[in-house]
């Protein structure tokens, strides 16, 4: 009985063994399956039609998911997010693409793509003098991550463009300072006046407000009776900074300050 069990298992190994290995060619035709199917999505996409081609991308993710064209899918559906300027999506799926391939060499794109969409949902809001109450946490974290990026990628290919986004979210930033520098000068809160005018001059140098918040802060140690250190802000003004107009002021200053001697 034995051995009729051992002849019949041997028999079945050979068999096995003659089978064709169809299984050989998988890994190549799952390849070429996912392009396929990334290229078709991606017909859509270039058309436009983004009813179809999200679906035809998350089509890609679920079905090829150990492919590098799930990864493709992914930002792609970011992009046609950000196409359509829904920017939160757009920012929820790069994120969700760095997150999960944090090696992938498209970081750098989804990371640019975030601050891109970050500055351009704030639109011309952020050109606008921001008001005391306004929430400027969005224009803080573009900041932040502009600054990232150009530390993390010199000499990326988009370089100029985000040293132009950067210029222009540090200008809202020292002016939401010395706005609420003013306020607390008109309410006779000098301490807190001080802080703002300082925080902007130290913390947003490339702003190119440093003259007004020299002079503003010239102007709030003349009320504190600090004559010396605004003597100090008004002449650092017209040293440092002869072809800014706030030399007009900081020079008049100077002058009230010599008169009262």
């Amino acid at each position: 009985m034995r051995a009729r069990f051992l002849l019949v298992a041997a028999l079945m190994t050979t068999l096995a063994g003659c089978q064709p290995k169809k299984h050989a060619a998988a890994p190549l035709q799952y390849t070429e399956d996912a392009k396929r199917a990334y290229e078709e999505a991606l017909e859509a996409f270039f058309d436009r039609d983004w009813e179809a081609a999200g679906p035809l991308f998350e089509e890609v993710k679920r079905k090829y998911g150990y492919s590098r064209f799930a990864r493709l899918a992914q930002l792609r559906i970011a992009d046609a997010a950000f196409a359509q300027e829904k920017f939160p999506e757009a920012v929820t799926e790069y994120k969700s693409f760095i997150h999960d391939y944090p090696n992938d060499p498209e970081v750098s794109y989804a990371r640019f793509r975030i601050i891109k969409a970050n500055f351009d949902q704030s639109g011309e809001a952020l050109l606008l003098p921001p008001l005391e109450e306004r929430d400027l946490s969005n224009v803080s974290e573009a900041y932040s991550a502009i600054k990232a990026f150009l530390s993390d990628y010199p000499g990326y290919k988009h370089e100029r463009e985000l040293r132009y986004m950067l210029e222009v979210v540090t200008g809202v930033l020292a002016r939401h300072e010395l706005y609420v520098a003013r306020f607390y000068l008109g309410e006779d809160n000098f301490e807190a006046a001080v802080a703002r005018a300082k925080y902007a001059i130290s913390n947003y140098p490339s702003s190119g407000l440093t003259p007004e918040a020299l002079v503003l802060l010239g102007e709030t140690y003349l009320k504190m009776k600090k004559t010396t250190l605004a003597r100090s802000a008004f002449q650092t003004v017209l040293s440092k900074f002869s072809d800014s107009p706030f030399i007009i002021p900081a020079r008049k200053f100077l002058e009230h300050l010599d008169v009262g001697r």
